[in-house]
């Protein structure tokens, strides 16, 4: 099988990263697609860079809030499908941040911040222009104005994470001169990942040798199969945290820390990083209930993110949703749903606790501990059989999934 790269090989240790939604439409509160579903005449939709101010922006404190939270790495919308920009386009365009209101290369402050708190930064860009009419009119000039800002993306910057691509699928049938914009990648920024979402309706596939990592979005993402690959591609899932990716002011379907953290332990079982979105507020406060599920999630890396960044698929079976990944000299037992010790007139529900088993452990266990507390956990192991009685979680914890640590041999 083949080996990933080094770039890939950090962007999977990397593990687990923020999205970030954000441009004129988080002014309207409706959604990031607002202009096609609700506007669909440019001349009216583009006022809203004169009042685009971004004085809630505060590129310190988005970076800080993904750190606690255990992200590696933000990936910051610099373009979305309106065609507005938050860097300078030194010329391109006066759609962009500097020629608004709010006067600031706002990509320029993300990246300084993500520098200074050891955060890798990504950029989101759109292929899909509403607001460039040669994306219409003269393709291939628009493909020309789209690789020249992804060239002022790469050199303008210093060292990014990589690009992050969306709106290919607007047109599957055009040529989109893809050697020459991931030419470009590679002369200024050689080791930036090239990822390029092929949405929901193609989740999982390449659609370029260049790529290196494929895209699940929404859902959950699913084994690879790397067996024929040409090279070693990584995966990542992008997900939200209520229904929509840009700021929806009337969306309260925001999804539970439980369904968060389940969901980040499912994209590690199959080696899929996960990238977790937010909308910030119109002019770029992190909204307050998005920074406590982030908040919520950090505390829960904070006990086991080990498992979360050096764990890698290992092939093994279990009942329900539990599952085992491979560290360095160990494995890391996921144990969902495991019910809290206490009294039986005090403890609410019924869960699961006790005796579990695994086939196909193919490495000797030397001893099991809790990642939390240490707690030793007993244990029996018949060739490839493991069988560890799990203890419940102590009265006042509720782990959503906890996580154990093996030894081996």
């Amino acid at each position: 099988m083949v080996k990933p790269s080094k770039r890939v090989e950090e962007f999977e240790k990397m593990g687990f990263g923020m999205f970030v939604h954000w441009g004129l439409y988080s002014q309207l509160g409706r959604g990031e697609w607002t202009y096609y579903h609700h506007i669909r005449d440019m001349n009216e939709y583009k006022k809203l860079k004169d009042t685009f101010t971004a004085e809630d922006f505060n590129a310190e404190e988005m970076v800080l809030t993904a750190k606690k939270a255990g992200c590696k790495y933000i990936t910051l919308t610099t373009r979305h499908h309106e065609g507005f920009s938050l860097y300078d386009t030194c010329g391109l365009s006066v759609f962009d941040a500097p020629h608004s209101p709010c006067g600031r290369d706002l990509v320029r402050e993300f990246v300084d911040a993500c520098n200074k708190y050891d955060i890798v930064p990504f950029f989101y860009h759109t292929t899909l222009d509403w607001y460039n009419k040669d994306y219409v009119n003269d393709f291939e000039t628009y493909l020309e104005y789209l690789r020249k800002s992804v060239e002022i993306l790469c050199t303008n910057y210093g060292k990014i994470g990589g690009l992050w691509f969306d709106g290919n699928w607007n047109k599957p049938d055009d040529d989109w001169k893809l050697d020459e914009l991931y030419g470009t990648i590679r002369k200024h920024q050689p080791e930036a990942m090239i990822i390029n979402n092929t949405g929901l309706g193609a989740r999982g596939e390449i659609c370029h040798p260049e790529i290196d990592s494929v895209t699940f979005e929404q859902g959950r993402p699913t084994p690879l199969n790397r067996e024929k690959m040409s090279k070693y591609v990584s995966a990542e899932m992008c997900y939200t945290l209520n229904d929509h990716w840009g700021i929806g002011y009337s969306d309260f379907n925001y999804k539970s820390p439980k369904e968060l953290v389940e969901c980040l332990c499912d994209c590690r079982k199959v080696g899929a990083n996960l990238l977790l979105n937010i909308g910030p507020g119109p002019q770029g406060n992190i909204i307050p209930m998005q920074r406590e599920l982030l908040s919520i999630i950090g505390d829960w890396m904070n006990i086991f993110g080990e498992a979360i960044y050096e764990g890698k698929p290992y092939e093994s079976h279990s009942i329900g949703k539990n599952f085992i990944l491979k560290g360095d000299g160990c494995l890391y037992i996921f144990c969902y749903d495991l019910g809290p010790e206490g009294m039986k007139d005090v403890i609410v529900g019924g869960k699961y606790k006790g005796v579990y088993a695994f086939s196909g452990i193919k490495d000797k266990v030397k001893s099991i501990k809790w990642l939390d507390n240490k707690e030793e956990l007993d244990f029996a192991q018949d060739g490839e059989n493991l069988m560890v009685n799990f203890t419940g979680s102590p009265y006042g914890t509720s782990y959503l999934v906890r996580v154990a640590k093996a030894v081996t041999v």
